[in-house]
């Protein structure tokens, strides 16, 4: 008597999927692995292309980084042998000291932490569900390198 009758929306899949622009069918988010997704081919592409531009700008960001860090310790020299600063090499030497006794206290523990765990076994997780695409990624990010 009092019962109201269930209704159900039809949805067209064909225009849904033409209505959808192609970024969002790439990279929208989904339960499934990339496996379930795409096919080997279009993973080992998607993993290539982007391992090659993470590779060639990983490169082009280290050589920058590495230039940085030997011009500023060669300045510093020049500047500490031409009497523009004065190095206390004994203060020095008891931070390394004190350094390397810390770095010994934390390698013997040998324990992560609840959060580093987690975030290892989700990257192992991930890794296994996606090995075509993190295979095309690693070759790619060779190339990169590479190149």
């Amino acid at each position: 008597a009092g019962r109201k009758e269930d209704s159900f929306n039809v949805l067209d899949l064909a225009e849904y999927a033409k209505s959808r622009p192609w970024w969002k069918k790439v990279f929208a988010p989904s339960s499934g692995s990339s496996a379930e997704k795409y096919n080997v081919a279009t993973q080992l592409v998607i993993g290539g292309v982007t391992g090659w531009c993470t590779g060639f700008i990983f490169q082009k960001v280290g050589k920058l980084a590495a230039t940085a860090v030997g011009g500023g310790f060669f300045l510093l020299q020049i500047a500490n042998h031409t009497g523009y600063i004065k190095v206390d090499w004994k203060l020095v030497e008891r931070d390394v000291n004190k350094a390397k006794q810390q770095l010994k206290f934390h390698s013997s523990s040998n324990k992560m932490s609840p959060e580093v765990k987690s975030k290892v076994d989700e990257v192992i997780i991930f890794l296994k569900k996606n090995v075509i695409l993190t295979g095309g990624f690693a070759g790619g990010f060779l190339l990169g390198m590479a190149s």
